[in-house]
């Protein structure tokens, strides 16, 4: 089970391991187990359909406004309405907490229609005022903008006029307005919390959410429960529980699906795949993902307020230098030996799963493998071999980089072992710093280079935002948005460029010139983009909805249709209001909203580098 699921938000918080799945597990009378420490309430529960899905990563926190990994923000799409969701067959905005959303004609005022019929799991109804202190929360509070503060940095006011009209003013365009991935939580709850940078929301339970499922239980570092809403609008979810096992190690959860312990798992090594696709009742899904995997190089940590912190290598500010470090990888090695095909090589930002956004460099700017180029560009940037063969820093030391790497991750283990022999030769030494945490050290700046990805959404605006001056850290002690403390002049006005954008080809053609830049500077050496290997059991799961329909992965939608549709073994399919599951989504599908020449989509944020980053 591969780790590097994660996504990390920057320097929000370390992106973790993205999760694994674990299983629907029937509790037997007698056992004890973590997720049943009380045995002798599993007789009564003996024939509960229960779905255990085994996770690489821990949550870092059940709080919207602070939880940066995939793990925590996927259970958040499970627990909260966003106002607008994604369609499982090909990614297009349709209706959430909003039925329908319009603009003005200057495109600064955009007016959504809340819907009716959405109420708390406490019983109170859903409104336009909760979405609105949620926003106006995000864009006075700090603490609250953590997370997603990019998607209201544009925000001039928002209204509620009535319990079914949210009006948002923006300060300029902004075509992420169908595309706000922003949890909306109940007013009347978290106006009483105080400090949101404190608040992980994991006292009480079961939490109060209108999402398709209830969050009921959760021990840190070990499993998070979940219940099936029964009064959510879209029908309620088939299986009776719903739990996130963490698993450390991803050969243990591998073993508990052999068993029947848990009923999906995610991020399959190769060996992995290939053992499971002969095993009975497992069915393996391996389909394009939607994520990358990257070197990402420290480029000199620094705050908002122009103070420099950490201790990256001087040598890595050179462009040249960047650049020798990007000739110098094979990666079609990586995809041969490592991924062992299951990946394609990495080129722009974006994963050609998003053709609109993909982006691949010109042959005369490409920075293919060629390491006497590498060593031409490390040369005339001054840092040429000396007698032993090695190179060094202005300061006489010699050159040795420090590699951030999860130690639960083979992939950075493998392609560590490469990078050794690949920089070796070039006189460049290696020292993977291989960790259960690496989120410290990655927001301390206290690295050289490090394993890093995300998991794109259909529309690219939040991994772009990570990494504009703006997400920097305020000071050097606080925590920023930032992925790996880039600030780049042209890159951000690149960016302003295309988030202003409506017209979907010419917001692309921006985009892809910010690709172009990011590529061009060497700060991301976008690698592979691997596929999402995931396995689960058929006699367990009867069928579930993959994303997109076609060649889809399972594990970290861009919604919750995978949980919400899954269907236990021996069911009849239909869901607890009659309906088909696959009658319900045809349903969401016919009742899109269409936004004409509005090309905006979801600015989703999962990212997998440092272990606790999303």
């Amino acid at each position: 089970m591969n780790t590097q699921d994660q996504h990390h938000r920057g320097l929000l918080r370390p992106r973790l391991v993205a999760a694994a799945g674990a299983a629907a597990l029937t509790l037997t009378a007698g056992l004890a187990t973590p997720l049943n420490p009380a045995p002798h309430q599993a007789q009564a529960k003996e024939n509960k359909k229960v779905l255990t899905v085994a996770v690489a990563q821990s949550v870092d926190s059940l709080s919207p406004f602070l939880a940066s990994r995939l793990v925590s923000t996927s259970i958040h799409r499970l627990m909260y309405e966003y106002l607008t969701n994604y369609d499982p067959a090909d990614n297009h905005a349709i209706p959430g907490l909003a039925t329908k959303w319009e603009p003005s004609a200057d495109k600064l005022t955009w007016t959504y229609t809340i819907r009716s019929n959405s109420k708390w799991s406490d019983g109170q109804q859903a409104t336009a005022e909760d979405a609105a202190w949620t926003f106006n929360k995000m864009m006075t509070d700090e603490g609250a903008a953590t997370a997603n503060g990019s998607f209201v940095g544009n925000f001039k006011k928002v209204t509620a006029p009535s319990a079914t009209k949210l009006v948002i003013e923006l300060k300029k365009p902004q075509a992420t307005m169908a595309a706000l991935d922003v949890p909306i939580v109940p007013k009347h709850l978290w106006e009483k919390v105080g400090d949101f940078t404190k608040f992980n929301n994991d006292k009480q339970f079961p939490i109060v959410g209108n999402g398709p499922f209830i969050l009921t239980d959760y021990k840190p570092d070990s499993y998070v429960r979940l219940k099936p809403n029964k009064s959510f609008w879209r029908g309620a979810p088939k299986f009776d529980e719903l739990v996130f096992k963490y698993y450390k190690d991803g050969d243990a959860a591998v073993a508990a699906l052999q068993k029947g312990e848990v009923s999906f798992v995610s991020g399959l090594t190769p060996a992995q795949s290939t053992a499971l696709k002969s095993q009975q009742n497992i069915k393996v899904n391996d389909a394009p993902g939607r994520r990358f995997y990257a070197l990402a190089t420290n480029p000199g940590a620094q705050a908002k307020n122009g103070k420099k912190f950490g201790d990256g290598a001087e040598s890595l500010l050179d462009q040249k230098v960047r650049q020798a470090l990007f000739l110098a990888i094979d990666r079609k090695t990586l995809i041969d030996k490592v991924f062992q095909g299951h990946a394609v090589e990495g080129e722009g930002y974006i994963p050609p799963r998003f053709s609109t956004y993909f982006w691949k460099p010109e042959a005369s700017q490409q920075l293919a493998y060629d390491p006497a180029r590498a060593a031409k560009l490390l040369d005339e940037a001054g840092y040429k071999k000396n007698g032993d063969g090695k190179r060094a820093e202005k300061n006489g030391k010699p050159i040795n980089y420090r590699v951030l790497c999860h130690a639960t991750d083979p992939n950075d283990k493998a392609v560590g072992q490469y990078l050794k022999e690949w920089y070796g030769k070039l006189g460049i030494g290696v020292t993977l710093n291989c960790l259960d945490n690496v989120t410290d050290p990655w927001l301390a700046g206290t690295y050289d280079l490090a394993f890093d990805g995300w998991s794109v959404n259909p529309d690219p605006d939040f991994v772009l935002s990570i990494h504009t001056c703006g997400a920097l850290p305020a000071t050097p002690k606080d925590t920023g948005a930032t992925d790996n403390f880039i600030c780049d002049k042209k890159y951000d006005e690149l960016y302003d460029q295309q988030l202003a954008e409506y017209d979907t080809a010419k917001r692309a053609d921006i985009v892809k010139q910010m690709e172009s830049r990011l590529y061009d500077t060497g700060y991301m050496n976008v690698m592979a983009y691997p596929n999402a290997v995931e396995a689960y059991r058929t006699d367990q799961i009867k069928s579930i909805e993959t994303m997109p329909k076609a060649a889809g992965n399972i594990y970290g939608q861009d919604g919750y249709w995978s949980w919400w549709s899954a269907v236990p073994a021996g069911s009849s399919g239909e869901s607890s209001d009659g309906s088909s599951s696959t009658g319900v989504i045809i349903g969401i599908v016919a009742g899109v909203v269409v936004l004409a020449g509005i090309g905006a989509f979801f600015a989703m944020r999962r990212r997998t580098t440092a272990e606790d980053r999303e």
